[in-house]
């Protein structure tokens, strides 16, 4: 019913100068004392020959829009897919379409050059930064240095930020580096820890956490990931208190007793550069760690929310009820 309106409406003109013609036909046959029935015969051959034309367009014209409909359902546009053109217009706009076309590609493929590049020399970049911040590492371990602790810390926090600029790349890059397979929860949980392990002792907060029994369906690497930067989190908005990390019902969870996250900034700290008020209140805070652990947990089917209240601390939770399988 759509196409046959579509259809009346874009030959209006046509219709109504047939019916034009057809009116004024019958008005000179009739003025000239012709014969009713004639000037019926002749209407009548006049509407079979229209009607005729009109069903042989109506059905070209359905056929065109069914395969303008698989064309838009099946982008990108092949313009050798397009119907063939019906008039001068048309093949003018099949031409525009095909230059338009080409132009769409040639910019497409200058701009994924660009990324490219952009992506190759930004990782190269922090790789080669770690290596300066290791030797520091190894000096400061060395040397009785003052202020050494401190130093480390703001260290360890360029390392991390350099890792999390590094995963953000890797994230929007077309290259798949999932390896999804059964892993042992407590080691991914232990390695997240161990590296955090320091910053917890200079912070002087407690981490409770109880070995767990689990293996679970995902990728190591990232799911580490998304622990360290929970675990980042925890640490970075706690002033004293503690960090629980738990396993109940397939559902991993990082309490810790912070200052805790206001309820309408809640529903959006996995925006992408989203800090809110906690991350106001703290400068160095850039709004991309919730993301790329939201960003993550999609990609590797796991379902990550959170519940907070101010002065209260927050908790997040990673659901891995789909992929969580128990040891017997």
């Amino acid at each position: 019913m759509k196409n046959f309106f579509g259809y009346i409406w874009q030959y209006r003109r046509s219709f109504l100068i047939f019916l034009l013609f057809s009116v004024i036909f019958a008005v000179i046959l009739f003025l000239y004392d012709s014969h009713p029935e004639a000037v019926l015969y002749a209407f009548a051959i006049c509407a079979i020959i229209g009607l005729t034309i009109a069903l042989c367009r109506y059905i070209s014209f359905c056929r065109k829009n069914r395969e303008l409909r698989e064309i838009y359902n099946n982008l990108p546009l092949m313009t050798d897919k397009l119907p063939d053109p019906d008039n001068v217009t048309e093949m003018q706009l099949h031409e525009i379409i095909r230059r338009l076309t080409e132009k769409n590609s040639e910019n497409l493929t200058r701009i994924k050059s660009i990324q490219q590049n952009n992506s190759e020399y930004f990782t190269v970049w922090v790789h080669q930064i770690k290596t300066p911040i290791s030797a520091i590492q190894m000096i400061l371990q060395m040397e009785n240095i003052e202020f050494g602790s401190e130093i480390s810390t703001e260290l360890f926090k360029i390392e991390q930020y350099a890792e999390m600029a590094l995963n953000f790349i890797r994230l929007d890059s077309d290259s798949n580096d999932l390896v999804i397979r059964r892993y042992d929860l407590d080691k991914i949980i232990r390695q997240a820890i161990r590296k955090y392990a320091s910053v917890f002792i200079r912070r002087k907060i407690k981490i409770d956490y109880e070995p767990i029994k689990a293996l679970v369906i995902t990728d190591e690497k990232w799911l580490e990931f998304v622990i360290e930067q929970l675990l980042s989190n925890a640490v970075k908005y706690t002033v004293k208190g503690s960090v629980s990390i738990r396993f109940e019902n397939n559902i991993l969870s990082v309490r810790d007793t912070g200052i805790g996250i206001a309820p309408e900034d809640l529903p959006r700290i996995f925006e992408k550069g989203f800090t809110g008020m906690s991350g106001r209140t703290n400068s160095k805070s850039t709004g991309l760690g919730l993301y790329l652990c939201k960003t993550v947990c999609d990609k590797l089917g796991h379902k990550l929310y959170a519940e907070s209240e101010i002065g209260n601390g927050s908790c997040f939770f990673v659901d891995l009820s789909e992929y969580a399988v128990d040891f017997e």
